[in-house]
């Protein structure tokens, strides 16, 4: 098990620093840890997307994520119950690290309901640093849990950002 996985993070490093080499200098990598809950009836069939966020207000948005980027494999079922789950695909780089996040599931499938512990984002580009965010979500995304909603957003941007400046520069784009 443990040169499984070992080869699936070999493959995946791979991965993303031939998708670094062969991009447009205005693309960056955007890496993907999604880990669901252990709890009874925590993995879900809906898809699910998530829109990542700058301090600037500036994002990136991923409307289904297993089809954008899985790396597990064609088997593999995503966003079951103890997964931790990889993604990863290209988009437009951003003018400042992540530092939000809009996780979203469409409530769809017999099993709607989802639990989601924490989502790890890592972005790399041509002439661009390196960042990193780990957005600790540890909710439910359905309809008939509390807190009732399909959507988890946290905002670990810095607070001298305010919002009437991010609102002056917002940009988007979908990947």
């Amino acid at each position: 098990m443990a040169i499984h996985t070992q080869l699936i993070l070999s493959l995946f490093l791979l991965l993303s620093l031939s998708a670094v080499a062969l991009a447009d200098e205005e693309d960056c990598v955007y890496s993907l840890y999604i880990r669901t809950g252990s709890v009874i009836k925590g993995g879900t069939d809906s898809i699910i997307s998530l829109k990542l966020q700058d301090a600037y207000g500036e994002f990136v948005d991923i409307g289904n994520l297993e089809t954008w980027g899985g790396l597990m494999g064609p088997e593999h079922n995503y966003f079951e119950r103890g997964n931790l789950d990889i993604f990863s695909g290209r988009g437009r780089c951003l003018p400042s690290p992540v530092c939000s996040m809009n996780l979203t599931s469409d409530g769809s499938g017999p099993g709607h309901g989802w639990y989601c512990n924490y989502v790890e984002v890592t972005v790399t580009g041509v002439h661009s640093p390196c960042s990193q965010q780990k957005f600790t979500v540890e909710q439910w995304l359905a309809v008939d849990t509390s807190p009732y909603t399909l959507t988890a957003i946290r905002n670990n941007c810095p607070s001298e950002f305010p919002a009437d400046r991010r609102r002056d520069r917002k940009s988007s784009s979908s990947v």
